[in-house]
């Protein structure tokens, strides 16, 4: 159903990111133009089995595809460009990135076989540019990946500011400083609303800059005596350059292992964001020519994703990366919320190879910084924008309404707080702002096996069922011709533990009497005769032991 739309009315509609973290993606309205800003992917927990990732479902964006205008991206992390190829399979609109995130948005596209149909456009930090009716201004920030921006979205009502992510970083170890001339002045001229990333809001102070991992980095590479292998996430650009600037510096050679690492550091170095000096670059069979103490090795996997390369490596099935005895493993980044037990094994893993281990326990100095602000920068772009209205992005409840609580109680800054939700609409008028309805939003599951297939709820409901109960085969040999069943029936069970006390020929004489009381045409017709074999054995099994397995049965045609 198509929404009527006033006039005068700016729509905001989050389809993800609010109230969940990842699947970042919002829908900005006015009459018939629609922009959208990111199309982000969330992992899957682990009640999703075999799905994996989850995007957000745009079934509004579909059912308004004449109005899409584009879709502007904010950087290039995967929960914010993650569920562009499935999105631009439904809708080739323009998309706007900057250079960095444009060449992963390309990386990414190309893998899909979308590439070449797509319309990437190049946008750069303080060039507006038009989509529809709105004016976008994209505004400079710092963040743990390079070229991020906020974007200040002129609108017929007024300027609204989504900040994307951010941290506001005095010294950013690239130099491109964060952008605060620009707020302060949208601060002056009036702002309408302000979006603003609500990840960090529990932390209180300032999040530290990037260079603060410099020093920690400094004494793992004077100390280590052996091998030193450093995992981040593979965006991380600017702490892959800190090791490969300190590896240069120590006399260890680098060897980038793992698809993703190799990727992104190909496109940082293409772009001028890493400078790799000749010969400090090796390949990773190259690795046993060198001794140990020469070699830093930039691995990924620091989520201890099963099949990447650092836990591969951590149980000894990498075919380059061996750790062995008095190796240093760096584990440089958070650990996601979710991910702690895997984490936490591989670590486990690392320390049986007895190697060295430095992960994020609140060291000082510290091996990780956080890529988001904490509450006083929060604070300090608050009260740079003063917005007459306020409304948090990017979290989970608790963190927007935390957020909201705390620009609340700034009341020389803020006109008003609005809390929603992913789906909620927020209407804006020359007077005020509202929910104004909700449209449909949920997630969509994908099997990367093909990288687009949908896994429908029924599916992921059967592989729940699947790994509680097991599966139960039936297995009958029945005569084309006579409709005779030729031998006694075989019943296969996967998963599902029949016991000693007779249970599997308790069924087998269940199947036996189906067959006996069915007529020749009931056998003849597989779906009726599997369908009432299905249904005994399911009654009898449950009735016996409490146990609803998956029943299907197979008919061999003789």
């Amino acid at each position: 159903m198509n929404y009527p739309m006033p006039t005068g009315k700016l729509q905001i509609i989050p389809l993800g990111g609010l109230g969940e973290f990842g699947m970042n993606c919002m829908a900005v309205r006015w009459g018939d133009d629609i922009i959208v800003i990111d199309a982000g992917l969330m992992f899957p927990e682990a009640e999703l089995l075999g799905v994996d990732i989850v995007v957000p479902d745009i079934s509004y964006l579909i059912e308004n595809r004449s109005r899409v205008r584009g879709i502007i991206l904010t950087h290039g992390h995967e929960d914010h460009i993650g569920a562009l190829p499935w999105m631009l399979s439904e809708l080739n609109v323009p998309v706007w990135g900057t250079e960095f995130t444009l060449a992963y948005v390309e990386d990414k596209l190309d893998e899909h076989g979308l590439l070449d149909d797509a319309d990437l456009r190049e946008m750069r930090a303080n060039e507006r540019f038009k989509a529809g009716v709105f004016t976008v201004h994209p505004i400079r920030v710092t963040h743990s990946l390079v070229d991020c921006v906020a974007l200040a979205i002129h609108t017929p009502l007024g300027v609204v500011i989504h900040t994307g992510d951010f941290k506001v970083d005095p010294t950013p170890t690239d130099n491109h400083l964060f952008d605060l001339h620009s707020f302060a002045e949208y601060g002056k001229q009036g702002v309408l609303a302000l979006f603003q990333d609500s990840t960090n809001v529990e932390r209180k102070g300032y999040t530290p800059s990037e260079r603060a991992v410099r020093r920690k980095f400094d004494e793992v590479f004077a100390h280590t005596q052996r091998r030193l292998f450093i995992s981040c996430f593979s965006s991380s650009i600017h702490r892959i350059r800190l090791a490969v600037e300190l590896a240069h510096q120590h006399g260890r050679k680098v060897a980038f292992i793992g698809r993703s690492m190799n990727n992104s550091a190909e496109i940082a170095e293409d772009l001028g964001y890493l400078n790799i000096p000749e010969g400090l670059l090796i390949n990773p069979g190259d690795m046993k020519n060198f001794a140990p103490e020469k070699v830093c090795v930039m691995i990924s996997g620091t989520q201890g994703e099963p099949m990447s390369a650092l836990s591969r490596a951590a149980v000894d099935n990498h075919k380059h990366a061996k750790i062995e005895k008095g190796d240093t493993v760096v584990l440089s980044s958070r650990i996601i919320p979710g991910n702690e037990k895997t984490i936490y094994r591989m670590i486990d893993h690392l320390f049986r190879r007895e190697a060295h281990v430095i992960y994020e326990d609140g060291t000082s100095p510290p091996i990780h910084v956080s890529g988001h602000a904490s509450q006083e920068e929060l604070k300090l772009i608050i009260n740079l924008v003063k917005p007459k209205y306020f409304i948090p992005v990017h979290g989970e409840y608790r963190q927007l309404k935390l957020h909201a609580e705390m620009a609340g109680a700034m009341q020389s800054s803020v006109g008003k707080v609005m809390l929603i939700e992913s789906g909620d609409i927020l209407e804006f008028d020359e007077h005020n702002a509202r929910k104004a309805g909700k449209v449909n939003v949920g997630r969509v599951c994908i099997d990367s096996g093909s990288r687009t297939d949908v896994v429908e709820d029924l599916i992921i409901k059967d592989r729940r069922h699947l790994s509680e109960d097991g599966i139960v085969l039936p297995i009958i040999a029945i005569n084309k011709l006579s409709g005779r069943v030729e031998s006694s029936p075989e019943i296969v069970t996967r998963g599902f533990n029949p016991g000693e006390d007779g249970l599997m020929d308790g069924a087998k004489r269940i199947v036996e009497d189906t067959l006996a009381h069915s007529s020749e045409e009931e056998k003849a017709d597989y779906g009726v005769i599997k369908e009432k074999i299905r249904a005994d054995l399911k009654r009898y099994i449950s009735k016996q032991t409490q146990k609803r397995p998956l029943i299907m049965p197979v008919i061999l045609e003789i």
